[in-house]
């Protein structure tokens, strides 16, 4: 290649990157918004927890003193963090199915012949729904805030770097699994063996002291599911506290899952091209 066609390459500037990274959000704002369904559910999924399950177990479920609190606490509170951690890992994965029904429809052929780089589309796309779960998460600390859980005031601040890390590391767990689903029907099935073992094999909904009283071994699937860190991490966050394990481990994830995500899209070697290309034709 000649120094004058090298020269004469393209490229692009910072403000056409932002201008990227701006279209790509508002239209998942705007898919956030006209599916407002998809809102309400987000939200009454926690609420149920919050409001029913809760309560219901709060004199068997009692927590004593462990970090971060410094006194008791009821279990609505101790539940209220893992329903936050579930908020946004639901978020990630009806993400990811979107990228599914796009991926059938042609969509995603036409985002993903942009010229501008996959890895950067693929983590606009990231930082997108990571933004709409931001949204719904502060939506249910409003609600839960008049069932009395009342975290410190510069908690609501604190959180929001954990909550954005959390996001990003869920989102691209899902974005990862996507680009391995070929069908959307095969999709649910999919998420039944993702969402619900991550969630229930946590300290989302019990201290993990409790799960070691009662069964070792599955301590130690807690200890190693990522899904507890991110649970921790934000825990730590509300009540302006730092959790250095949690975090390492979160943001490990987050770059792990996030290659990995990169590569099954990448057209030469990836999941997609087994696949025949972005838009799913065999």
């Amino acid at each position: 290649m000649s120094t004058a066609t090298m020269s004469s390459a393209p490229g692009f500037s910072l403000a056409q990157y932002a201008i990227c990274l701006k279209g790509i959000v508002w239209r998942e704002a705007l898919r956030f918004l006209h599916q407002r369904e998809r809102f309400v559910s987000a939200l009454v999924r926690p609420l149920v927890w919050l409001f029913i399950f809760a309560a219901g177990f709060r004199q068997v479920l009692g927590i004593s003193i462990i970090p971060p609190y410094e006194t008791y606490i009821l279990y609505e509170v101790y539940i209220t963090l893992g329903l936050i951690a579930m908020i946004q890992l639901f978020n990630g994965m009806q993400s990811s199915l979107s990228m599914v029904y796009d991926r059938e429809m042609g969509n995603m052929r036409t985002l993903l012949v942009s010229p501008m780089p996959r890895w950067y589309l693929l983590s606009c796309k990231l930082i997108a729904g990571t933004a709409v779960s931001l949204l719904q998460v502060y939506a249910f600390l409003a609600i839960a805030y008049w069932w009395e859980i009342e975290p410190p005031a510069i908690g609501y601040l604190t959180v929001l770097p954990a909550l954005t890390l959390t996001g990003l590391m869920l989102g691209a767990l899902g974005m990862l699994i996507s680009s391995a689903v070929k069908q959307l029907e095969n999709f649910a099935g999919v998420m039944n063996f993702v969402i619900f073992p991550m969630f229930f094999a946590s300290s989302a909904l019990y201290p993990l002291w409790r799960v070691l009283e009662g069964s070792p071994a599955l301590y130690y699937v807690c200890l190693f599911n990522p899904f507890t860190h991110a649970v921790e991490l934000v825990r730590f966050a509300l009540y302006a506290n730092f959790n250095p394990v949690s975090f390492a481990v979160v943001c490990g994830c987050t770059a792990v899952f996030m290659i990995g995500a990169i590569l099954a899209y990448d057209p030469s070697r990836g999941l997609i091209a087994r696949r025949g290309g972005p838009g799913g034709e065999a």
